[in-house]
């Protein structure tokens, strides 16, 4: 099945994510968890909080600060992990799993690495949460689990364990799988492949493994990062009419003087190839406007990053979505990352950003973030990074400017110089 059809043809799923945790990968060597639950505050609660049902307060954004190296990346490397573990075949059993343990601690090497998710999706007028859970080193998947809450207890969707070197996968006790389906999954799911690679090559139909699936492979979108090709994201977007007026109508808010944008086919000894098209507006010194129409290349790096995270905040708006953005201010004004932050918070419905970035002027406007919006990565003398909120601090609200108090080193993740 192809899903990204399947996501149109049955519309977006209403979800948030709860909370991310992960432990020996990349530079974090103990548990780490990144956490989008609100605190009690009440503080900006209508644009920044979405109560899904009693008790269950989520963030639509975090931010995390750090020094160069710290870590912060690799959190946005945990992020894509996951998505991209879910649905990867590998070509044969002997291909290696492409996990990266915590590399200066050799007797974490040859450990497990672990991670979950732990997500809310609506069904029906209920908010159920979720959680996936993995385990594994290069050779193997040790342990994969889905649970979901539909009560105060939790319930398995699947339960997959290796025994000599072959997964066994056992259904809950409230999923309805027939023998031979069972069987056939088990059969396919190689030990360093996920339950849901193996469920993609099956031609059957589990509602609660599918709900799931579409959620984590079209809500979670891809990271993008400051090497990402925003403009190839763009181009597909700008194709439709109600995604190009949105893009426009956010760059022309955003102070930039674009009238249009067009996508073109020129022909090349390659084949056809796309390039994009600026059209700016001109206003002459006798009030008349000019038309003048530049190619990308003509652009300035932060005119084609904006354009492109125009269409990627569309697209997680649209369909309620996950995104990941490393050093959000890459080519950007700080003005740009403010009103970049300030458009999402006014416009999400259940849709979530993650960002990391080093400019501190986020923390000097008050009207903007809320103190359980901000974390912070460290690294440790043993080259372990650590994560922990700026909420952990004690007398936040005696604290008079959270940037100067940032740049000062009180809650540390700044550089040692």
């Amino acid at each position: 099945m192809i899903y990204g059809l399947y996501y149109y043809l049955c519309g977006k799923i209403d979800n948030m994510i709860a909370e991310i945790k992960f432990k020996n990968m990349f530079s974090f060597r103990d548990e780490a968890i990144l956490s989008f639950e609100a605190d009690s505050s009440k503080d900006m609660e209508s644009y920044h909080v979405v109560e899904l049902a009693e008790d269950v307060r989520l963030l639509k954004i975090a931010v995390v600060y750090g020094a160069n190296a710290s870590g912060k990346s690799n959190i946005i490397k945990v992020c894509d992990y996951i998505k991209s573990f879910i649905t990867y075949t590998p070509l044969n059993k002997a291909e290696q799993i492409q996990v990266i343990p915590f590399l200066l601690d050799k007797t974490r090497q040859g450990q497990l690495s672990e991670f979950s998710i732990s997500f809310y999706l609506m069904n029906g007028e209920k908010a159920t949460r979720y959680v996936y859970s993995v385990a594994l080193d290069r050779s193997h998947v040790a342990k994969e689990t889905l649970i979901y809450y539909p009560s105060q207890q939790p319930a398995s969707i699947f339960e997959r364990n290796t025994e000599n070197n072959v997964s066994v996968i056992k259904f809950g006790q409230k999923i309805k799988v027939a023998q031979a389906v069972n069987e056939e999954i088990n059969l396919k799911c190689l030990h360093n492949m996920s339950v849901f690679a193996a469920y993609m090559q099956v031609n059957t139909h589990i509602a609660e493994v599918e709900t799931v699936l579409q959620y984590l492979t079209n809500q979670v979108m891809p990271a993008i990062v400051p090497t990402s090709s925003l403009s190839r994201y763009a181009e597909e977007s700008i194709k439709e009419e109600s995604a190009k007026d949105y893009i426009l109508r956010y760059l022309q808010e955003a102070d930039f003087n674009i009238s249009n944008i067009t996508s073109k086919e020129q022909e090349t000894k390659k084949g056809l190839v796309n390039y994009t098209m600026y059209q700016h507006r001109v206003s002459s010194e006798y009030g008349n406007n000019d038309y003048y129409e530049f190619p990308e290349l003509f652009e300035s790096d932060g005119t084609v990053r904006t354009f492109g995270l125009a269409a990627q905040v569309q697209k997680i708006l649209e369909r309620n979505a996950f995104l990941a953005v490393d050093e959000i201010e890459s080519s950007l004004h700080p003005k740009l990352i403010e009103y970049i932050i300030e458009h999402f918070l006014k416009e999400s419905q259940q849709a979530q950003l993650l960002l990391t970035t080093h400019y501190d002027g986020l923390l000097g406007e008050e009207d903007l973030l809320r103190k359980d919006n901000i974390w912070f990565t460290e690294k440790n003398t043993d080259g372990s990074s650590v994560l922990y909120p700026l909420t952990d601090f004690k007398g936040l609200n005696r604290i008079s400017s959270l940037q100067k108090a940032y740049k000062f080193g009180k809650f540390g993740a700044v550089p040692n110089l």
